[in-house]
């Protein structure tokens, strides 16, 4: 067993569950996140399940999207989650827009999710789980875990796994109701399935993350790697200075020496004479 797979005490197993929950709270955008996620769609189908008018609610779906990424930008906060908001609807609007039919708003969202859950679902057969990819970056150690984690590595197999059955559920619900259904019906059912199935995945991620061995942090090693080796090289300087004077200093009492002798001789002529 390796110091990583080795059970943590008390306080680091505290630490990671800290450290794993303000991760995910980052990677899925927390509560502003699902805001930003349903509102839109929820503005769709309730303007259009009160006066069925496709042009107004898209225009209305699109304009609020727009209004939370201004909204992210004046804050100055990070506007990924806002983005892919506002390029979820654009996709709905124009497809809506281009079939005319307003259930269509959904097809390019319910397409993606399907995708996605196929994406978890292949990259964890693969050997190469997506939320690890996706999770990897935010914890700080890249993909470290691929080969010198490998309880981390089960962890984010068995999280992708979750996502990927979740999703690939979602869309067992709402194919079927894109065929049968009215527009409003899978409008509202599509909004109340936002966030339920969402919640259930992210708390699923942070149970085997929680449990699993801490993150390899590739930074912390890269700049104690870089600090080791100054003090190296510094040491190596220091060792070399004194040798330098050594050197620089040794043939000098030789040379006093020979410039010493010839005034001896001198003083014993003197004598002589």
């Amino acid at each position: 067993m390796t110091p990583l797979d080795e059970p943590t005490d008390d306080i680091s197993a505290q630490d990671a569950r800290a450290v794993t929950e303000a991760a995910l709270f980052e990677a899925f955008g927390g509560v502003r996140g699902m805001i930003e996620t349903v509102l839109p769609g929820l503005l769709f189908v309730t303007i259009y399940t009160i006066d069925k008018n496709l042009h107004l609610s898209a225009l209305a779906a699109l304009a609020v999207s727009l209004v939370l990424v201004v909204v992210r930008l004046a804050l100055r906060d990070t506007v990924k989650h806002a983005f892919s908001g506002v390029f979820g609807v654009v996709f709905g609007v124009v497809f809506a827009m281009m079939t005319g039919k307003a259930k269509d708003f959904y097809l390019p969202g319910m397409l993606y999710t399907l995708g996605l859950g196929l994406a978890y679902i292949v990259t964890t057969l693969a050997g190469v789980p997506l939320i690890g990819l996706l999770l990897g970056p935010v914890f700080k150690e890249n993909l470290s875990w691929r080969t010198r984690n490998p309880g981390r590595k089960k962890a984010y197999a068995k999280a992708s796994w979750a996502w990927g059955l979740i999703l690939l559920g979602k869309c067992a619900i709402l194919f079927p109701l894109y065929w049968w259904a009215d527009t409003t019906q899978l409008g509202w059912v599509l909004v109340a399935l936002k966030i339920p199935p969402f919640l259930l995945a992210v708390w699923l991620t942070w149970v085997f993350l929680a449990k699993a061995p801490a993150p390899i942090d590739v930074f912390a090693e890269m700049e104690a790697a870089e600090k080791a080796e100054r003090e190296r090289e510094e040491r190596r300087r220091a060792e070399r200075t004194p040798a330098d004077t050594v050197v620089g200093e040794g043939p000098r009492p030789l040379v006093d020496g020979a410039e010493r002798a010839p005034s001896a001789e001198s003083r014993g002529r003197h004598r002589k004479q």
